[in-house]
């Protein structure tokens, strides 16, 4: 399912224009993206919990070449399913 597909859904799921379904979809988005960079977490019961975690600097090995690469520390994007999504999914 792409985007255009989810605004559909909740369009016809909601009784919205298709216009206004993508606004709430993009306002939706917008304040999970803003709240993951200050470094909150988003849960939505039922559903899951959006969060940031870090990944510490480590050493890799290039697969090409073997050579031993410096692979940097950042932050991650995490998804953890809520216990109705999980079971729903079963």
């Amino acid at each position: 399912m792409n985007k255009t597909d989810l605004v559909e859904k909740i369009a016809a799921g909601a009784g919205l224009s298709k216009v206004d379904a993508k606004k709430a979809l993009d306002a939706t988005v917008a304040a999970i993206k803003e709240a993951l960079v200050a470094g909150d977490k988003i849960a939505l019961v039922g559903f899951g919990t959006f969060s940031v975690n870090e990944r510490p600097a480590r050493e890799g090995i290039n697969p090409a070449t073997k050579q031993k690469i410096k692979i940097a520390a950042k932050k991650v994007a995490k998804f953890k399913a809520g216990a109705e999504l999980a079971d729903a999914i079963k």
